[in-house]
């Protein structure tokens, strides 16, 4: 699904904030994105997002080289994207219901099945007593579930999510891995940036690790493997 071979990014004349970038994403896989701060994640994901392109090097996904791409097509590969951002970037002047639904009233959807599929998904992440509040009225936790919820709602070909558990409480935070993990079950592709190192140990799935630019592929038969001989 996706491709990068010898990608780097730079902003201006500055050194390169990525370097020489290399790895393939299969379809329906499931990746943990981690490295310090400063490391380059923010600056992956916006590639990966379709936000910037790259300075150098080739990006593939969907089967096309995005540089290719005129603005329709852009359009088009990123209504199959669904991205959870760590500002949440939710519309303040649209009611949580309207901003979920947003995506669905894109791809005109009807209004019917918005209505079946938005209540679901709000009930599910626990906010369905919220649906006509106001973003500004709901705590950070709230409105990060509304920003995954609206990620999720037309089951995306690619899940890209920015510390999505990070404001969320132990339980509400697990419930909603367990959804990433349905929603990859079902195919969908799933690309998730972390600090928490507690969260990547349960789940165990393989991890892009960004150091200063660079990315090593570490898959989840070698890390566990690793961590059973006392690697880490």
């Amino acid at each position: 699904m996706i491709k990068f071979e010898h990608v780097g990014l730079r902003y201006g004349i500055g050194p390169e904030v990525l370097s020489d970038i290399n790895f393939t994403l299969e379809a329906g896989s499931f990746h943990f994105l981690s490295g310090p701060s400063g490391a380059g994640k923010s600056s992956l994901m916006s590639l990966l997002y379709l936000g910037r392109r790259q300075t150098r090097g080739l990006v593939t996904m969907f089967g096309q080289e995005t540089s290719v791409l005129d603005r329709e097509q852009m359009a088009s590969f990123r209504q199959r994207i669904g991205v959870v951002f760590q500002d949440f970037r939710l519309l303040p002047h649209m009611s949580v219901f309207d901003n979920v639904a947003l995506p669905l009233r894109i791809l005109n959807k009807n209004e019917k099945e918005i209505r079946s599929n938005v209540n679901e998904l709000l009930d599910w992440v626990g906010l369905g007593d919220h649906m006509r509040a106001l973003p500004a009225t709901l705590s950070g936790g709230q409105q990060q579930r509304v920003a995954i919820a609206r990620a999720i709602v037309d089951r995306p070909k690619l899940l890209l999510a920015d510390e999505p558990t990070g404001n969320l409480d132990d339980e509400i935070g697990m419930r909603l891995m367990n959804l990433f993990e349905q929603l990859n079950r079902m195919g969908t592709t799933i690309v998730i940036a972390t600090h928490n190192h507690a969260l990547m140990d349960h789940f165990g799935h393989s991890r892009l690790i960004l150091d200063q630019g660079s990315l090593q592929l570490q898959d989840s038969k070698n890390w566990i493997q690793r961590k059973i001989e006392g690697v880490f």
